[in-house]
């Protein structure tokens, strides 16, 4: 555990800087968990060794966003290891199904999708009809909501805080402004309060990193170094229970019940396509007339 801790941001660093074209930087002695990382991903030989990364207000920053994202309950990534792990995978390959989890833009691609939201913004006098299509859903409002929080996520609070430390070392991004004046739309506007839609954690994050010259791409690996404290925490705390099972989840079964058997040679006759035009869904609501043809799936013979 403790290796992978260990190893994790130097692997993330030379996966960057061979992004880059750049030559890979070794770890130094001396400086710190986040220091080393910041050291690994910027260092340029040559050049001044306390460069702007290794600012006490830059690594405070990235150590607060690495507290902030290291464990969030039972999400998509955690449940994953702790279902590798409930069937004595080993610790890599559990990790390697949370690493998996997290991959995908519902989870550790949040802030670069709300990053390319508001780089389509582009400007603060674009947001109303930004606004106008997300209430007509022609669009989607990234960076807001959350499963758990039905309020104001209290780590974006945090993270907004020490924007400001960041934009005072690396110039303030040109979206913070977009950012903030969409949240404040969002959050006097009876749409969003309503719905219960509040900025969550990775709406201001992604902000940070971009003034820090990280690509977006990068991001979801930024979300999976600390991440990784959380995930061997739960792989550590199954592994060691005595009562540990395999996860079987259960399964509610609404589909058909009994039906008479059809040969494979007459299944074609029974196969139907249902097209509803746009309108002819917009008539019929909710509450139109579901037949029982919806049950037929086409069948390849």
């Amino acid at each position: 555990m403790h290796r992978i801790i260990g190893q994790a941001p130097a692997i993330a660093a030379a996966c960057f800087r061979h992004f880059l074209g750049k030559k890979i930087n070794r770890p130094r002695e001396g400086l710190g968990y986040i220091e080393n990382f910041m050291h690994m991903m910027f260092y340029e030989e040559g050049k001044d060794n306390h460069g702007w990364y290794l600012n006490p207000k830059i690594v405070r920053a990235i150590e607060i966003l690495f507290i902030l994202h290291a464990e969030h309950e039972l999400n998509c990534s955690t449940a994953a290891i702790r279902h590798m792990t409930s069937s004595v995978a080993d610790i890599y390959t559990s990790l390697g199904g949370a690493v998996t989890a997290l991959y995908g833009p519902r989870h550790g691609g949040a802030n670069e999708a709300v990053l390319k939201m508001l780089t389509e913004i582009g400007k603060v006098e674009n947001i109303p009809q930004y606004i106008q299509d997300v209430k007509s859903k022609k669009r989607v409002l990234m960076g807001f909501g959350h499963r758990v929080y039905k309020n104001y996520d209290p780590r974006a609070k945090i993270v907004r805080s020490i924007a400001d430390d960041v934009f005072s070392i690396m110039g303030r991004e040109d979206l913070i402004d977009v950012a903030m004046e969409l949240e404040k739309v969002a959050l006097n506007d009876p749409y969003f309060i309503d719905r219960k839609l509040y900025p969550n954690v990775d709406f201001y994050s992604g902000v940070i990193y971009k003034a820090m010259g990280l690509p977006a791409e990068f991001f979801t690996i930024m979300f999976a170094l600390p991440r990784f404290s959380g995930w061997l925490a739960h792989w550590n705390e199954f592994t060691v229970d005595p009562d540990n099972k395999i996860v079987r989840p259960r399964q509610i079964y609404l589909g058909e019940r009994a039906r008479d058997f059809v040969p494979l040679q007459e299944r074609n006759k029974f196969a139907e396509y249902i097209n509803y035009s746009d309108d002819e869904k917009s008539e019929g609501g909710d509450d139109s007339d579901k037949s029982n043809d919806s049950q037929f799936i086409p069948v390849e013979s």
